[in-house]
């Protein structure tokens, strides 16, 4: 059966407080989320702003596959607004729940339903397809709903939704009203589901299951206080977890992470390390014993491959690292130390990780280096120019110089501060390069005083989700910074040349 994924991250999304999107930024989520196969962009809420209507219009004129549909309230005037954008398809709600009816809408039950059927109505005499929400679904009488659902499909309405709109429901319950909606109706029907109990995706499958078609779903989940429904982890889980119906969608699952990274920079909003399939840690291992299954077939701590996702696995090295997994961290950079020299390798990690700390690659490398009694690691990247320039009324601005396997290559930029600019000018040329951008900064002072030492730990991240870190000490914050940057960037580069070699072997 094949489910209909309905992306509501520019309306729904774009409520997560703090969040405001300009129209370009729309228009360029809304490609990504063609590109990506979703069958619905809900583009935003047309009678909100000049601006929504803006970034709405240049949705609708951008010729992408996808249907593009707009959130309109039970009101000619809301209606009007999504057709002056040039959209077809409305989504259209009101309240139906009690609480909502007295407290809001003060409104009674019979008030609400001419006002469903009016709408429904209304959007139909000017040609427009309709989708009707029962706001508050979850918490709203069921016979009532039921009253409602078959009176809007009476009315003309194309399909059905069911908002879970305060993450009220349980997935039991669910499937329970999905099934009324469906014998009220006999439309399609959506579910749209709040994640304030973090069942939004349990409650979303519930309703599929119990024969819903679509669902309402977001990037990364963002949307009002707890979010909505993931739509990375509802599309996974319909494809790969063990129900005894196979659904489809129309995702192209190798997008997901880039995706997801996308919008959490364009938004400004951070996805959660531990969040399921597109989060840091999603296909990360330290532990010893995970490492060795891991080493030994994926399968046995990864329950899907993460190249399905776009995604590609990584070790940590710490106080829960075992000789499997230091072994095969060191032999991406080449480095193939015996099992003594492992063993003591191992030794000095545990000892570090003891103390509260985080062992980067560099850090790695340099302990075997220290073990080894060599310095032979190769430098693909070096830092051979560099400057920069700031003061009161001037931008930042810096100028570096690497070389990169023998070729000189320059790159300026400016920042919000000089650190800021200097790692824009460097990422400015690696990512044309090797498409390599800072994941995490962080900077710590680890003594007092003026000249205080600053520690500076960066993450570092290709286009494919290759991952490295470099910490580096000094005084001066900028240099310190940069020089993190340099050997961050160096043991991504080096990784993947190894890679690359290994695969043409």
């Amino acid at each position: 059966m094949r489910v209909r994924i309905f992306d509501t991250t520019l309306r729904d999304g774009e409520q997560t407080p703090g969040v405001a999107l300009t129209p370009e930024k729309k228009l360029s989520i809304a490609k990504r989320l063609d590109d990506l196969g979703v069958d619905v962009i809900e583009a935003g809420f047309p009678i909100v702003s000049e601006g929504e209507q803006q970034g709405i219009k240049l949705i609708t004129k951008a010729n992408l596959s996808a249907e593009i549909c707009g959130l309109a309230r039970t009101s000619k005037k809301d209606i009007d607004a999504a057709i002056d954008c040039g959209l077809n398809y409305i989504h259209t709600f009101i309240a139906t729940s009690d609480i909502h009816l007295q407290y809001k809408l003060k409104m009674t039950r019979d008030e609400v339903l001419a006002k469903a059927i009016e709408a429904v109505e209304y959007g139909k005499a000017h040609g427009l397809q309709v989708e009707f929400s029962a706001e508050d679904a979850t918490r709203s009488d069921r016979e009532f709903l039921k009253r409602v659902f078959s009176e809007v499909a009476k009315a003309g309405a194309d399909r059905i939704d069911i908002p879970d709109t305060v993450g009220y429901s349980t997935p039991q319950y669910m499937a329970q009203i999905t099934k009324d909606a469906i014998a009220a109706s006999k439309l399609p029907i959506s579910v749209h589901c709040h994640n304030d109990f973090g069942l939004a995706v349990a409650n979303a499958i519930s309703g599929i299951q119990a024969g819903a078609q679509c669902a309402h779903v977001t990037i990364n989940g963002i949307g009002e206080r707890a979010g909505n429904a993931s739509l990375e982890e509802f599309v996974m889980a319909l494809q790969c977890l063990p129900f005894e119906q196979k659904w489809e969608t129309g995702i192209k699952t190798k997008l997901l992470y880039e995706t997801s990274r996308y919008v959490s920079n364009l938004v400004g909003i951070a996805v959660q390390p531990n969040k399921a399939i597109v989060g840091e840690n999603a296909f990360g291992h330290e532990s010893g014993i995970h490492t060795h299954g891991i080493l030994s077939n994926p399968l046995t701590y990864e329950p899907i491959s993460p190249e399905l996702v776009g995604r590609t696995r990584w070790m940590q090295v710490g106080k829960h690292a075992g000789i499997h997994g230091v072994s095969a961290m060191l032999e991406e950079y080449g480095v193939k130390p015996n099992e003594g020299q492992l063993r003591l390798i191992l030794d000095k990690v545990k000892a570090i990780g003891d103390q509260g700390k985080q062992i980067t690659d560099v850090e790695l490398l340099s302990i075997a280096n220290e073990i080894l009694g060599e310095h032979a690691i190769k430098r693909i990247v070096q830092l051979t120019g560099f400057s920069v320039s700031t003061g009161i009324g001037t931008m930042p601005y810096a100028f570096v110089k690497i070389n990169i396997d023998g070729t000189d290559y320059i790159g300026t930029d400016y920042g919000v501060g000089p650190v800021d600019a200097a790692l824009n000018a460097i990422q400015k040329i690696t990512g044309e390069i090797s498409k390599v951008r800072v994941k995490e900064y962080k900077l710590d002072s680890i003594s007092g005083g003026s000249a205080a030492l600053c520690e500076v730990t960066i993450k570092v991240e290709d286009a494919i989700g290759n991952m490295s870190s470099a910490k580096s000490i000094g005084e001066d914050i900028v240099i310190t910074s940069v020089q993190a940057m340099i050997d961050g960037i160096n043991r991504i580069m080096l990784k993947k040349t190894l890679k690359q070699k290994k695969i043409g072997s």
